[in-house]
C-alpha cells in the first residue's frame, strides 16, 4: 500500500516496529547526558543519582545493560509484533544491527551505534511524506539507515522522501539552556553539564528535533519546543509544510517528546498526563477533552537494581498506540490506565513491555505508522 498516515487515530494497516536485538550498552556521552538529563541528573524517579561519565573512550563511556533486560526487551517487542499481526496490520522491520558493530564518527566525534528501537523518534510521516529528522543522540546517527529498505519499498510506491539538514553535532550544537536552567526542571538542581569543548567545525545552535515531538492532527502539527535546536528545526518543518499544514509550538510541554505528556486517541479527545497541558495547548485544541489517568503506581514496574539505569519517568506508559479511534494498545501492567480508557469506551489491547524505563520508550516510541486509512483533514473546522 501506499504511505499514508495523518494522524494518530485512523484504521491502522500498517506500521514499522523497532528492533531490540542486541541493545546491550549506552553510550554515556555529552549527547546522550543532556537528552537524558531531566532523569538521570535530579530525579527521584531514577537511581542512581549519576555524576556526567568521565574519560573519552568509547570503553569508559559505555553503560553496559544486564543481559536478562535485554532479552526479556527483545521478547517483549517481537510479541508486539505477533500481536500487530494478529490485529490485521501489516508489520515491517528495519534491518537488525549486528552484535558488536563498528562504531560510527562523525566531525570530531565516535560511538557505538544503538539499534533502530524507537524509531518514532527520527523519522516523521506527514501524509505521503517520509521526512527523517535531525538526531540529537551522536550513536543514533545512523539509525535511519537500518530502515531504508523500508522507505524504499514506499518510495518507489510514489512516497515522498526528504531529509532535514543533518546536524554536525559538536559539542557547540546544543543547546544547554534547558539543562542548566533550574526554573524549567521537574525535579529541583541539576548537576552542572559542563562547558563544551570547541571545535573547528562549530557552527552554533543546529536543527535537532525528534519526530516524537510533533503530534499530527490532520492539518494541524502541534510541535514540542523546549530549546533553541528545536526552535530551528520547527522553523525548517514550517517552511517545508507551509502549503498544506498549520504548524504550532508549545513551550517546554516536556524536555523532548510530546508522546508521553500528551496523545490524541481520536478527533476531540486526548489522553494527558494532568490537567494543566490544557493552557499549553493552541486554540482551538485546548477544548478538547483530556482524559487524565491516576498516576502510576510504584508496584506496576519492576524492581531495579542500584546500578540499573533509568531512563524515564513512570508515565512513561501513557505512550499508548491507537489500532483506530476505539481500539488502544496499553502495558498490560498498567492497570488502572486500561480501566480508565475502558470507561471512556475504548477497547483495550492488553500487551507486555517490562522494561520500558530503561530503554527509553513505549508502544508509540517503538512504532512508525505508515499507513493508515483516511485523508488529510480540519479538525478545527
Amino acid at each position: 500500500m501506499k504511505l499514508n498516515s495523518h494522524n494518530e487515530w485512523s484504521p491502522l494497516k500498517e506500521i514499522v516496529v523497532g528492533s531490540a536485538e542486541n541493545y546491550v550498552s549506552h553510550d554515556r556521552e555529552l549527547s546522550f547526558d543532556i537528552f537524558f538529563h531531566e532523569n538521570l541528573f535530579h530525579s527521584a524517579w531514577a537511581y542512581p543519582r549519576l555524576t556526567q561519565a568521565t574519560g573519552s573512550s568509547l570503553e569508559s563511556r559505555s553503560y553496559k545493560i544486564k543481559q536478562r533486560y535485554a532479552d526479556e526487551l527483545h521478547e517483549d517487542v517481537e510479541n508486539l509484533v505477533e500481536t500487530l499481526s494478529g490485529l490485521g496490520v501489516r508489520v515491517h522491520r528495519p534491518l537488525t544491527l549486528p552484535p558488536n558493530p563498528e562504531p560510527i564518527a562523525g566531525f570530531g566525534w565516535t560511538a557505538p551505534p544503538v539499534p533502530p528501537l524507537n524509531i518514532r523518534d527520527n523519522t516523521l510521516i506527514i501524509g505521503d511524506e517520509i521526512i527523517e529528522t535531525p538526531p540529537a543522540i551522536r550513536s543514533r546517527y545512523l539509525e535511519t539507515r537500518l530502515l531504508a529498505p523500508v522507505y524504499k519499498q514506499y518510495y518507489d510506491q510514489g512516497a515522498k522522501w526528504t531529509t532535514m539538514p543533518r546536524p554536525i553535532l559538536t559539542d557547540s550544537s546544543f543547546d544547554l539552556s534547558y539543562a542548566r536552567d533550574t526554573e524549567t526542571t521537574l525535579g529541583g538542581p541539576t548537576e552542572p553539564i559542563e562547558d563544551p569543548a570547541p571545535s573547528p567545525y562549530d557552527v552554533g545552535h543546529e536543527m535537532i528535533l525528534d519526530g516524537a515531538q510533533v503530534l499530527r492532527l490532520g492539518r494541524d502539527l502541534i510541535v514540542n519546543v523546549a530549546n533553541a535546536n528545536h526552535a530551528a528545526a520547527c522553523g525548517w518543518l514550517e517552511r517545508h509544510l507551509a502549503d498544506t499544514h498549520r504548524v504550532h509550538r508549545v513551550h517546554r510541554m516536556s524536555d523532548n517528546h510530546i508522546d508521553s505528556m500528551l496523545l490524541a486517541l481520536r478527533p476531540g479527545v486526548f489522553l494527558a498526563r494532568h490537567e494543566a497541558i490544557r493552557d499549553l495547548l493552541p486554540s482551538p485544541f485546548n477544548t478538547w477533552k483530556l482524559i487524565v489517568p491516576p498516576a502510576p503506581e510504584e508496584g506496576h514496574f519492576p524492581v531495579y537494581e542500584d546500578d540499573d539505569l533509568i531512563l524515564t519517568s513512570p508515565y512513561i506508559d501513557l505512550n499508548v498506540l491507537s489500532v483506530d479511534e476505539n481500539l488502544v494498545m496499553v502495558n498490560e501492567a498498567c492497570v488502572e490506565l486500561m480501566r480508565t480508557l475502558q470507561n471512556e469506551g475504548f477497547t483495550v489491547v492488553p500487551v507486555r513491555h517490562r522494561h520500558r524505563r530503561l530503554f527509553g520508550g513505549g508502544f508509540h516510541c517503538f512504532t512508525l505508522d505508515t499507513v493508515r486509512d483516511g485523508e488529510l483533514e480540519d479538525y478545527t473546522a
